[in-house]
């Protein structure tokens, strides 16, 4: 599935370079732009070629299956992971170009002081290290390679970030950025839109005509069979007898035997249901049995129970308003699109500044609310996302902030009052960190841009989309 690759995405070569994302495919030539001596590689990089062999053995040490790979073609999965191997070895050029080295001695204290390794009292143990490498399926010499790997990557990002000291008015003003005090005045939206009561059966009908197709429903009719042990052979255990019956079952289906043969087989009288529309009232075995509808006839477990079951009918309707269940739903839906109309005409208002003072004063009938957050941090009263999206407007602007409940608000930035300056210690240190983090980070941006001046990457297309086929 594509998120087995986007969980692989970010557990593997997203977390290589934090900071550097190292010439975006966008960039590169594509094409056939090798000699053809060069149709066994799939990539250039100035005079270094990187050959099919090296990415398909790539592929295979990825952690990536072959089938994820395969369902993901035309998202481009073939082309990240090109990318993230691009992205290594032009680490390791510029690697080899400064000519760093990590000594066997350098390698030896990583490992002897790695905590994996110690025992309680912070000794080194080599059986803890030997173990270690067999529960990975790993070699002394390949896992000290790639440790070396790390330790080299890590000194040239602690190179190119040498010497990063911020100066102490930056540190100074992002402290007051982060701990400044914001005043705001805001409205709750809720007495403004229209409410249920409001809505009529015109309404719900109109609703349905708008939205024919995506509103069907779908009735199910269906038949299963509750299996247990003391049902199928009359004890309460689950015993070996139990689970031959259960496997014989399993054939059964396989052999397509007939549902009504295969409860006849074992004596269980079916329930039979007729029109099943999903709600949350049901219970749960019927609820799972519409769950897996697809299957229209299978056997899961359920608890201490299996069921056997099998999908007669599906059939797509209209929803039914004397069903009050449905009509309660559809009266949700178009509450909810009166919101989301209301709230999204508001905010079309403001960015083209038809909404002012006079508006906001207007709106509140003197139900204006006021407070003060203490932090950009501060989220006793409002989401996080839109406390931030608070601190980045200017003062007098209006914008739709959320709480944690779904409530919707009309805000206006009255002012922000500047922290008494008031920093040390422990606060001057994590201040000074993190100012320095983000100096850092400018400084690994910069070297992205140096990198793409001094490396021209070419990707041979013909022989990316030979890969491609290998997975088709």
């Amino acid at each position: 599935m594509i998120s087995s690759f986007r969980n692989f995405a970010k557990t593997k070569f997203a977390g290589l370079l934090v900071f550097i994302m190292i010439i975006p495919f966008v960039f590169w030539g594509m094409g056939s732009m090798f000699s053809s001596g060069n149709t066994n590689n799939v990539a250039k990089i100035n005079k270094t070629n990187i050959s099919t062999q090296e990415f398909v053995d790539y592929l295979n040490t990825s952690g990536v299956p072959q089938e994820t790979i395969k369902k993901n073609l035309e998202n481009n999965i073939i082309e990240e992971l090109l990318s993230g191997l691009i992205s290594t070895t032009l680490i390791e050029l510029e690697i080899k170009d400064f000519n760093m080295v990590v000594s066997e001695n350098t390698l030896l204290k990583k490992i002897k002081e790695n905590k994996k390794f110690l025992d309680e009292k912070g000794v080194f143990q080599r059986i803890k290290y030997e173990k270690f490498l067999l529960e990975n399926n790993q070699s002394a010499p390949s896992f000290e390679l790639r440790l070396k790997g790390r330790e080299l990557q890590k000194n040239l990002f602690d190179y190119i970030g040498a010497g990063t000291v911020s100066p102490s008015f930056l540190i100074n003003k992002l402290y007051e950025e982060e701990n400044k005090k914001l005043l705001i005045d805001f409205i709750n939206l809720k007495n403004f839109y229209k409410g249920k009561e409001k809505i009529t059966d015109q309404d719900l009908i109109d609703f349905i005509k708008e939205n024919e197709d995506q509103l069907k429903v779908e009735y199910l009719d269906f038949n299963y069979v509750i299996i247990n042990p003391k049902n199928l052979i009359g004890v309460d255990e689950f015993n070996q007898a139990f689970f031959d019956k259960i496997d014989q079952i399993e054939i059964d289906i396989s052999n397509d035997i007939e549902f009504e043969a295969i409860a006849n087989n074992i004596n269980i009288q079916p329930k039979k249901i007729k029109n099943f529309k999903f709600s949350n009232d049901k219970n749960d075995i019927e609820k799972k049995i519409f769950e897996l509808r697809n299957s229209k006839f299978d056997i899961f477990e359920n608890e201490n129970d299996y069921i056997l079951f099998e999908i007669q009918n599906i059939e797509l309707r209209q929803p039914d308003l004397l069903d009050n269940q449905t009509k309660e739903e559809i009266l949700e839906l178009v509450y909810q699109k009166n919101k989301f109309d209301y709230n999204r005409n508001l905010i079309e208002k403001i960015r083209n500044e038809e909404f002012n003072e006079n508006s906001f004063l207007k709106m509140s009938q003197k139900n204006i609310e006021t407070t003060k957050l203490n932090s950009i941090k501060d989220n006793k009263k409002f989401d996080i996302n839109a406390v931030e999206l608070l601190y980045s407007l200017p003062v007098n602007s209006f914008t739709l902030i959320n709480d944690d409940k779904d409530n919707i608000y009309l805000a206006k930035i009255i002012k922000f009052e500047n922290e008494e300056l008031n920093i040390n210690g422990d606060k001057l240190k994590e201040y000074t960190n993190k100012q320095n983090s983000i100096s850092k980070n400018t400084l690994l941006e910069s070297y992205d841009l140096i990198l793409n001046e001094k490396y021209n990457v070419v990707l041979n297309q013909k022989t990316i989309e030979r890969v491609k086929n290998f997975f088709q």
